[in-house]
């Protein structure tokens, strides 16, 4: 039996695309990041540093050899703070290569969307993420892994479907 690789190879293994969608309003508030951010000490940190982030420098690595990253998220206005702090960090994810597009939740009352946020790549294998109700991962295992040709059709569908009605980062304003 084969040991599945680690998530963060998954986007090492990717010859052609990774993209991902988020439809929570809140993500990891535990995290330290978000809470100076709260507590306005928003000045220069980890987030926005491209070089002590390992995401922006495997995002680099990545796109840097062609594999598209477009991430697209359906968020509730108003916006709720964390929103607000990962519109402010999206900053470093875009210059790291990531395409980003925000779509309002009301705009997307008419798609079929998957139960859970989820990584699509290269339109083979899907990887959904699991959260807790206040948006921490779960106890109970925090993804789920898919090569089902169902699912990704409904993945894959339910991106494009967002990401053709979202709105480039740079001109979401909040």
């Amino acid at each position: 039996m084969t040991e599945e690789p680690a998530f963060d190879e998954l986007f090492r293994l990717a010859k052609k695309s990774a993209v991902h969608l988020e439809m929570r309003d809140g993500y990891m508030q535990s995290d330290p990041g978000y809470i100076a951010w709260q507590n306005r000490t928003r000045g220069t940190f980890r987030y926005l540093d491209q070089e002590a982030r390992p995401w922006l420098a495997l995002m680099r690595e990545i796109t840097g050899r062609g594999v598209a990253v477009r991430r697209a998220r359906i968020v509730s206005e108003p916006v709720t703070d964390y929103i607000r702090f990962e519109h402010h960090v999206t900053a470093g994810n875009v210059s790291a290569g990531e395409q980003v597009r925000w779509l309002p939740r009301r705009q997307a009352s008419n798609l079929a969307l998957p139960g859970n946020d989820f990584w699509l790549f290269d339109d083979r294998l899907v990887v959904f993420l699991h959260f807790t109700g206040d948006g921490e991962l779960s106890p109970d295992g925090d993804e789920e892994r898919t090569a089902d040709t169902a699912v990704i059709r409904l993945c894959s569908t339910a991106f494009e479907s967002v990401w053709e009605r979202a709105v480039p980062h740079s001109k979401f304003l909040i």
